[in-house]
C-alpha cells in the first residue's frame, strides 16, 4: 500500500519505519521544509528520533499536495493543537474516499474536541481510525515488542489498519470505541504529569500507585460521560497507556511534572523543551473544563489543572486530594 505520514516527529517517523518494514511504500511530510531538508543530508530525524537511521527508500515530502496524492491511506501524526491548521491545508487536495489513521493523542483548546471531531470539521466524514496505546515511539523505531489497539466505528477500517502495521514486533488489536480510544490516549497525558510531580518530589511508590489506581477510574468515569466505554479504559488505550507513560523516562508528559515536582515553573519547562510538546498541559485544561461542564468529579485532572493554569504549589494540591471527603471506593 502506498501511504503517506503527516508529521516529522517521533512518532509519525517510528510508524513510517514500522510501516516500510512490512514492505509498504511511505512518504513522510513536514510542515518544515528545511527540516525535512536536514533530515535527509544526515539520514536521521536527529531531532525527535535521534539514534535511528531512516532507510533510502523513506520519501520525505515538501508539498502537501503531492503528499496527499495517490494514497491508499493517511496517517496523522500531527501534534493535537497544530492539527487543524494542518487539515485545513490538506482539505484542498485530499481524496475523501481515502481511510484517515490518527496517532496523536490530545484535546484540542478552546472547542475542547477529539481529534476525530476535530478531522470531520474540516475534512468531513470520512473513514476514521485511531490507534492507540502503550508505545514509545524510541521502542517502536527500535522494534522492541509493542502492543497497541485501532478503533473505528467500521470494523472493516480498524482490521485494514491492524493488516497494514502488525508484525513480529508490533501487535494491534480492534475496537470498535473511537470515543474511549481517543480519550485514554489523551488523559493518561494528565495523569503522567501527576505521576512526574510524585517522582520529582522523591515521594515513593504509595503515592505514585494510588494516583495511577484512582487516576484510571478518573478516566473511565469522564469517558463514559463524554460517550465512552468504559471498559475501554482497562485495555490499552487505557491502563496500558496510563503504566507506560507514568513509569517510562521517554514520557514528555511524566518530564513536566518531575519539573514541576523539582520547584521549577511552566514557563521554565516549556522553554526548555522547546519544540517538544507534551500534550498533557493543554489536556488538563480540556479536561478540567469537560468535567466541570458535565459535572464529573475529577479530583486528579482539578489538581494538575490547578498546578499549572492557577500556580498551586504542588505540595498543597497534594494535601488537597488527601484531604477530600471519605468515601467509598467505587
Amino acid at each position: 500500500m502506498k501511504v503517506t505520514v503527516f508529521g516529522d516527529g517521533a512518532w509519525g517517523t517510528a510508524l513510517a519505519l514500522n510501516m516500510l518494514a512490512n514492505g509498504h511504500q511511505v512518504q513522510l511530510w513536514g510542515a518544515f521544509p528545511e527540516y525535512l531538508d536536514e533530515m535527509s543530508a544526515k539520514g536521521e530525524n536527529y531531532k525527535f528520533l535521534p539514534g535511528v537511521k531512516l532507510p533510502d527508500d523513506l520519501l520525505l515530502v515538501k508539498d502537501i499536495a503531492e503528499a496527499a496524492a495517490g494514497n491508499d491511506m493517511l496517517l496523522l501524526a500531527t501534534p493535537t493543537q497544530f492539527l487543524r491548521g494542518v487539515l485545513k491545508k490538506l482539505a484542498h487536495c485530499f481524496d475523501p474516499a481515502t481511510p484517515v489513521i490518527n496517532v496523536a493523542k490530545g484535546i484540542e483548546v478552546n472547542s475542547w474536541k477529539r481529534i476525530s471531531q476535530i478531522v470531520e470539521d474540516e475534512l468531513g466524514a470520512v473513514d476514521f481510525t485511531d490507534l492507540s496505546g502503550p508505545s514509545h515511539a524510541e521502542e517502536v523505531a527500535r522494534r522492541v515488542p509493542t502492543a497497541v489497539v485501532a478503533a473505528s466505528q467500521n470494523a472493516a477500517s480498524a482490521e485494514a489498519v491492524q493488516k497494514l502495521m502488525m508484525n513480529e514486533n508490533f501487535r494491534v488489536y480492534t475496537s470498535r470505541d473511537v470515543v474511549g480510544v481517543e480519550l485514554g490516549g489523551a488523559l493518561k497525558n494528565v495523569m503522567a504529569i501527576a505521576a512526574g510531580i510524585i517522582d520529582g518530589m522523591k515521594l515513593g511508590d504509595n503515592p505514585k500507585a494510588a494516583m495511577m489506581t484512582r487516576g484510571i477510574f478518573e478516566m473511565g468515569k469522564l469517558g463514559e460521560a463524554l460517550g465512552g466505554q468504559r471498559s475501554t479504559f482497562a485495555g490499552l488505550s487505557g491502563v496500558g497507556d496510563l503504566i507506560v507513560t507514568c513509569c517510562s523516562g521517554h514520557s514528555r508528559n511524566r518530564h513536566v511534572g518531575e519539573e514541576l515536582g523539582r520547584g521549577k515553573s511552566m514557563e521554565e519547562i516549556q522553554t526548555e523543551m522547546g519544540m517538544v510538546v507534551a500534550e498533557g498541559v493543554p489536556t488538563a485544561r480540556g479536561a478540567n473544563a469537560l468535567a466541570a461542564q458535565l459535572g464529573v468529579s475529577t479530583p486528579i485532572i482539578d489538581e494538575i489543572y490547578n498546578i499549572i493554569y492557577r500556580e498551586r504549589p504542588v505540595r498543597e494540591a497534594i494535601c488537597a486530594l488527601m484531604n477530600r471527603e471519605a468515601k467509598p471506593e467505587d
